[in-house]
C-alpha cells in the first residue's frame, strides 16, 4: 500500500480530467447529433440498447472487477481469466445474433434485425481487452486508462458526426457504438505489455468467478431495474416517445456516469487495498462520498430549475417536450451520487451477495412502480422512476453499511453539507432566472442563473459549511505525491 494515497488522489484527478474531456465530447456529440438525426434515429439504436446492455453485463462476467479486487493475482490465473473473458465475448455475441429477429418482431421494426447484428460484434471487441484494463487497474495506471478511453470516444464521435452528417441516420449512432471498444481495445493491447498465454494453473479462479458471477448477476437485475422502462416506452409509446424519453436519460444520467466512471474505478481499487483496515477504510469512504455528493449537487438543480434552458440551448427546439421529462428525472441525478459509492465499499469489501440480495428486493419495486406509469406516457414513468427511488434510498443506505463499521449516521451527516449547500445554492440561482427570465434569451441566462448556483453552492460549502479543509486537502495531496510510481509487475 506505499503511497495508497498519492496514487489515488493522483489516479482520480486524472481519471477526473479524463472524464471531464469525455463529458465535454458526450455533450458536444449530443447537441450535435441532435440537430443531424430525429428523435427516431435516437430511438431505433435506443430499442436495441436495452438488450445488447443486458448482454453486455456478461463480456467479462465480472472477472475484471475479482482481479482488482483479489490481493495477489497470478499472471497464470490472468491468462486463464482473458480465455474465459473471450469466450463469454463469443458467446454473448452469438445469443445477440440469435436474438435479432426477436427484437424485431418485439417492437415491429424490421430494420432493428440488422443493428442488433452489427452491434453484436462489439462484445467480443470489448472481451479482447478487459483483462488489459484490469492489469493497469491493479497498477493504478489511471492516466493511460484515461489517455485511452478519450481518444476512443473522439474517433467515435467523430465517425458518429461525419455519418450523421453524410445522412446514414440511426447507423451513424450505430457505427460509434462498435468504433469505441474496437479503438480502446487496440489501445490497451499496445500500452499494456503483456500477452495472454494457454491456461495452465486453474487455482483461485473458481472463487473469483463465484465473485465476478456475482458480480455479474447483481449488475443484470440493476441494469433491468434501472433500464426496463425504455423498453416499455418503446414497446407501448413506439419510437419517437423513446428518443424524447432516452434523450432525456442521457441528458440526467451523462454527468453522473462520467463522474461514476472517473471516481469509481479509483475508488474500488483504493477501497480494496483497505478492506483489511477499517479505520481508514471509513476515512477515505466518507471523504469520497462527500466529494463525489459534492460534485453531483449542482447538476441536481440545475436540471430541476433550468430544464427548459437545458434542453433548449443543448439540443434544440423540436426536443421541447424533453425538458418535463429532463425535471422529473432531476433528484436521480443525487440518489445515484448516493447508491454508487455505497456498491463501490460493497464490492471492495467482498459483500457482493448482500449487493445482490438488495437487487434482486429492489428491481421489482422499481418494475411495478414503471408499470404504473405507463399508462402517462414518458413522464408518467419519469415520475414513477424518481419517486421510488427516492422512497428507497434510506433503507438502500442502512443495508449496505449494516456491519460495516459505517453507520447510517455517518452517511447522513457527510451528506448534510451538501444537501443543505444545494439547497441555498438552488434557491439564489432560481431568484436570478425569475428577475432575468423576461428579457435574457435561453443560452445567456443559462450561462448566468448556472454559473450563479456554481459559486453561490461552493462558496457556501468549503466557507459556511466546513468543507474547505477537505478540499484542500485533496489538493495538497496531489501536489505533495510523488510523480514518480513505482514499477509494478503486471499482475
Amino acid at each position: 500500500m506505499q503511497d495508497l494515497k498519492g496514487k489515488t488522489i493522483r489516479g482520480g484527478l486524472a481519471r477526473l480530467c479524463a472524464q471531464g474531456a469525455s463529458f465535454l465530447l458526450r455533450m458536444s456529440s449530443l447537441v450535435v447529433l441532435a440537430r443531424l438525426l430525429d428523435p427516431r434515429d435516437f430511438g431505433i439504436v435506443g430499442m436495441v440498447t436495452f438488450f445488447t446492455g443486458v448482454l453486455g453485463l456478461f463480456r467479462d462476467f465480472g472477472l475484471s472487477a475479482a482481479a482488482i479486487q483479489r490481493t495477489v493475482v497470478t499472471e497464470e490465473q490472468i491468462s486463464a481469466l482473458f480465455w474465459i473473458n473471450i469466450l463469454v465475448g463469443v458467446l454473448t455475441g452469438l445469443v445477440a445474433l440469435a436474438m435479432a429477429p426477436a427484437i424485431a418482431a418485439f417492437y415491429h421494426e424490421p430494420q432493428l434485425f440488422w443493428v442488433t447484428v452489427v452491434l453484436a460484434t462489439g462484445f467480443l471487441f470489448n472481451a479482447a481487452g478487459v483483462q488489459h484494463s484490469a492489469i493497469l487497474e491493479r497498477q493504478m495506471r489511471f492516466t493511460a486508462l484515461a489517455v485511452i478511453s478519450v481518444v476512443s470516444l473522439i474517433v467515435g464521435t467523430v465517425i458518429a458526426i461525419g455519418g450523421a452528417s453524410a445522412g446514414y441516420g440511426y447507423w451513424a449512432l450505430v457505427a460509434m457504438s462498435v468504433t469505441q471498444p474496437l479503438i480502446a481495445t487496440i489501445a490497451l493491447w499496445l500500452t499494456v505489455s503483456w500477452l495472454p498465454g494457454m491456461p495452465q494453473n486453474w487455482a483461485g479462479i473458481r472463487s473469483m468467478m463465484h465473485f465476478g458471477g456475482t458480480l455479474t448477476l447483481n449488475g443484470l437485475i440493476a441494469y433491468v431495474a434501472y433500464n426496463v422502462e425504455k423498453v416499455m416506452i418503446g414497446r407501448f409509446w413506439g419510437a419517437d416517445a423513446i428518443g424524447i424519453y432516452g434523450r432525456a436519460y442521457q441528458l440526467v444520467n451523462m454527468p453522473t456516469d462520467n463522474l461514476n466512471s472517473a471516481v469509481g474505478a479509483v475508488a474500488f481499487s483504493a477501497l480494496s487495498r483497505l478492506q483489511n483496515d477499517p479505520i481508514r477504510l471509513k476515512n477515505y469512504f466518507l471523504k469520497g462520498f462527500s466529494l463525489v455528493l459534492g460534485l453531483t449537487l449542482p447538476i441536481t438543480m440545475a436540471c430541476a430549475l433550468f430544464a427548459d434552458d437545458v434542453v433548449f440551448v443543448l439540443l434544440g427546439p423540436k426536443w421541447k417536450d424533453t425538458a418535463a421529462i429532463v425535471r422529473l428525472l432531476a433528484p436521480t441525478i443525487a440518489i445515484f451520487a448516493i447508491i454508487n459509492p455505497l456498491g463501490w465499499l460493497m464490492y471492495s469489501i467482498g459483500l457482493v451477495t448482500r449487493s445482490l440480495k438488495i437487487a434482486l428486493v429492489f428491481a421489482p419495486s422499481m418494475i411495478a412502480g414503471c408499470v404504473m406509469g405507463l399508462p402517462h406516457g414518458p413522464k408518467g414513468v419519469a415520475f414513477a422512476y424518481s419517486a421510488v427511488m427516492m422512497l428507497w434510498v434510506i433503507p438502500f443506505i442502512w443495508w449496505c453499511v449494516y456491519g460495516t463499521g459505517i453507520s447510517l449516521r455517518d452517511i447522513l451527516l457527510t451528506a448534510s453539507r451538501p444537501v443543505a449547500s444545494g439547497i441555498v445554492a438552488g434557491g439564489v440561482a432560481f431568484g436570478i432566472r425569475l428577475i432575468c427570465e423576461p428579457f435574457v434569451s435561453p443560452l445567456p441566462r443559462l450561462a448566468l442563473e448556472s454559473s450563479v448556483l456554481l459559486v453561490t453552492f461552493f462558496g457556501v460549502l468549503l466557507f459556511a459549511a466546513g468543507q474547505k479543509s477537505l478540499y484542500l486537502e485533496i489538493f495538497r495531496g496531489f501536489r505533495g505525491a510523488s510523480s514518480v510510481t513505482p514499477v509494478v509487475h503486471p499482475v
